[in-house]
């Protein structure tokens, strides 16, 4: 199985005019664009453009058309506005990022409760050309417009599969389970990677971001299932009170579960905040899952999560994230 989001390749746009308007100027619209080579068909009140002839269309239709009665889609998918096709061109530059794999991932520390590192979540950092940062807002709001969420979460999985090598301790992974179409295939080369450099796949641990968005659970439980068959663990992040269902905490049977940092910071003061974490660690241990507290900044927030029997912590007051050449130089 295979989808067009998997690679990065060039973008064709399907537009659709209505309107007497559009209609009397459409033939002129569709010779013009053969002409240049920007034309891939046209079939009645449709045509498919290449990204170049979108630009092109673009400031034909500011100038002689009513843009408010065309629309457009992606790979077939919902027809949308055409003032939205802007965004996506403008948006091109990730696909430098993705094809050049301008990613690396920093470490951030684990701890158990006795103080020693049980392992690091890699969080992706992007950079351009230049060598200057890009927020990870920016580049997963690109990646969305362009339909590119996928292509951007694998360089990112395999960037951490790769710094898991630097360490020997156990390694959490970010995902996005709306970037998965087929876990079989397109979790392939992640498992390959894994085991072309000897990690261990009871090392890694993949972690649901996004939790509390998941709407399509079916999809999500194949998507563990897979893991858990190949011997990996998973996690689920940013678990709070605001969780669709503990049905479907039973259901995913998560190896590690996550308390959301809202309810972390202050916890030792806020008695509403104590409820809530004190109901999450009966859940984890009914489970049999680890649970973990992340977000941590303050000792005494730490001090009362670990008395109540949190088993694993995460947050800046334990250290923050650094360069994966940090682990490298340890080891």
């Amino acid at each position: 199985m295979g989808c067009n989001a998997c690679v990065v390749g060039n973008l064709h746009f399907e537009i659709i005019v209505e309107g007497h308007r559009n209609f009397l100027v459409f033939p002129e619209v569709v010779r013009h664009l053969g002409r240049n080579g920007e034309l891939v068909r046209s079939e009645g009140d449709t045509i498919v453009v290449s990204e170049a002839g979108m630009k092109d269309f673009l400031d034909f239709c500011h100038d002689h058309m009513d843009s408010e009665n065309v629309f457009f889609r992606l790979d077939d998918g919902e027809w949308r506005p055409l003032t939205e096709a802007g965004l996506i061109l403008d948006s091109q530059w990730i696909d430098e990022v993705i094809l050049n794999e301008l990613v690396t991932c920093h470490a951030q520390p684990i701890l158990n409760g006795e103080g020693e590192i049980y392992a690091y979540e890699m969080l992706a950092r992007f950079y351009r050309e230049d060598g200057s940062m890009i927020y990870p807002g920016e580049i997963f709001g690109a990646a969305r417009k362009r339909d590119r969420l996928y292509a951007l979460d694998r360089i990112c999985r395999m960037a951490a599969v790769r710094a898991a090598s630097f360490t020997d301790k156990k390694v959490f992974i970010n995902f996005i389970p709306t970037s998965i179409y087929s876990p079989e295939f397109c979790l392939k080369s992640t498992t390959m990677l894994a085991d072309r450099l000897g990690v261990n796949p009871d090392r890694l641990v993949f972690e649901v971001v996004e939790t509390e968005n998941v709407e399509d659970t079916d999809h999500l439980k194949r998507i563990l299932a897979f893991y858990k068959e190949k011997g990996f663990r998973y996690a689920l992040d940013d678990v709070g009170e605001g969780y669709s269902t503990l049905e479907l905490l039973s259901d995913l049977q998560p190896h590690y579960m996550k308390l959301d940092m809202k309810y972390v910071q202050g916890v030792a003061t806020d008695t509403q905040k104590q409820q809530t974490a004190s109901a999450f660690l009966i859940e984890a241990k009914r489970l049999g899952s680890v649970p973990l507290a992340e977000g941590i900044e303050l000792e005494k927030d730490f001090k009362w999560l670990k008395e109540k029997g949190y088993q694993l912590f995460q947050g800046y007051f334990f250290g923050k994230p650094a360069p994966i050449e940090a682990l490298e130089r340890q080891n």
